[in-house]
């Protein structure tokens, strides 16, 4: 038996404990507040601040872990490295962990260091540095914080008159204490689409079928698997997948996201090293493991026989339409007398409106139109808190 440091205890690492428990392995869920999904599976949990270096080193110093998840941004990540010296497993490793949490290290290595496809960018720490890489770039335009999560702190930019509120949106948006942004072209795509990539520790990377995805704001809203895509873009991304995974280092599972020009072009976007949002379809039994699974196994070294499709299905995210301490009032009823249908409530304890709370399943033969598949699933999560997946709020 293993003992496992969660870092971040979101709907993420909820699946993650589930995967690992099912496996007899010892938990340790963490975040910054109580009761977080993942703390409601595993089987100790720890509530603190984990940009707090100081306090993250109490914890494991504390519980003396076999291993380090982490399942979110807001970590003193260069703490990874005096864990990882002192032979505790970081997952993928601390190199991967600090390059993917910080936008810049990431697009450097892809673009600069790695020679692969993006989109043009500059970074900005002031407004007049902003200003000028807008009128580099054109409109319209993209802007991230260098840190942010679930498209916190994202806009589209039209116009000169759109961009101090989105500067300060970004700003504002930014995770941790780094107070920079990225600005990039935008990318007129036909699709985006998640690539789940595959580590191990002894044997070759893996590859789980493409994920389409659509997002509102930068935050998931449906995914859908098998996403059509030719041979050859397929191979482009796969390399591109590998190429930059094995520059990281480590073992476990990536969500590598790519935009689909109308041209049929493949162009890296971005990459997280751990589960995908977007991946959630695969709870639907679109995929022999799910990618908590795959994502277990590779970082306990386990085998991994194959990944195969065996069902279409898609996913439309739950959202809450207020702010609520107490619990929402769920109506399942009617998305569960549609056969081939699962929902997963994740169990938050606080509600704003517009967060993410639940996500539907919806899945059937892999010869089943996934476009039937895609209004299925978002029409049933729509019943549920009655809000659309695609509400803007």
């Amino acid at each position: 038996m293993k003992k496992i440091l969660l870092l971040g205890s979101g709907e993420l690492g909820k699946e993650f404990v589930i995967a690992a428990k099912r496996a007899g392995q010892y938990v340790i869920a963490c975040d910054r507040y109580d009761n977080a999904p993942a703390m409601q599976v595993a089987d100790e949990r720890e509530v603190f601040s984990m940009l707090d270096g100081d306090a993250l080193a109490k914890v494991v110093e504390k519980h003396r872990p076999d291993i380090i998840v982490p399942e979110i941004e807001a970590i003193r990540t260069e703490r990874l490295f005096d864990f990882e010296k002192q032979g505790i497993q970081v997952v993928p490793s601390a190199r991967a962990v600090n390059f993917t949490m910080n936008r810049r290290a990431i697009r450097d290595l892809a673009s600069r260091e790695l020679g692969l496809r993006t989109a043009k960018y500059f970074y900005a720490k002031t407004f007049e540095e902003f200003k000028k890489a807008a009128d580099e770039i054109g409109f319209p335009c993209v802007v991230k914080p260098l840190m942010s999560s679930s498209g916190h702190g994202q806009s589209y930019v039209h116009s000169d008159e759109e961009l101090e509120k989105a500067f300060a949106d970004a700003m504002e948006g930014s995770r941790g204490d780094v107070k920079e942004v990225i600005i990039e072209e935008f990318i007129d795509f036909d699709s985006e689409f998640t690539l789940l990539t595959v580590t191990q520790k002894d044997g070759s990377t893996l590859f789980c079928p493409p994920i389409g995805h659509v997002q509102k704001a930068g935050d998931y809203r449906e995914s859908w698997q098998p996403y059509k895509i030719s041979d050859k873009a397929l191979a482009d991304a796969q390399h591109m997948a590998e190429e930059v995974t094995s520059a990281l280092t480590g073992a476990g599972i990536w969500g590598v996201e790519f935009f689909l020009t109308k041209q049929g072009e493949v162009i890296f976007s971005e990459l997280s090293p751990r589960p995908h949002d977007t991946g959630m379809v695969t709870l639907g039994h679109t995929t022999n493991l799910s990618e908590f699974e795959l994502h277990f196994r590779a970082v306990m070294g386990l085998p991994i026989a194959g990944i195969h499709l065996e069902h279409a299905g898609a996913s439309a995210v739950i959202l809450s339409p207020v702010e609520s301490t107490d619990p929402l009032p769920y109506n399942m009823v009617e998305a569960l007398k549609q056969d081939r249908t699962r929902i997963r409530i994740f169990g938050k304890p606080e509600a704003h409106v517009g967060r993410r709370m639940g996500v539907v399943l919806c899945y059937g033969e892999v010869t089943d139109s996934t476009d039937s598949l895609r209004d299925k699933a978002k029409a049933a999560a729509k019943t549920i808190l009655g809000t659309d997946p695609y509400t803007v709020f």
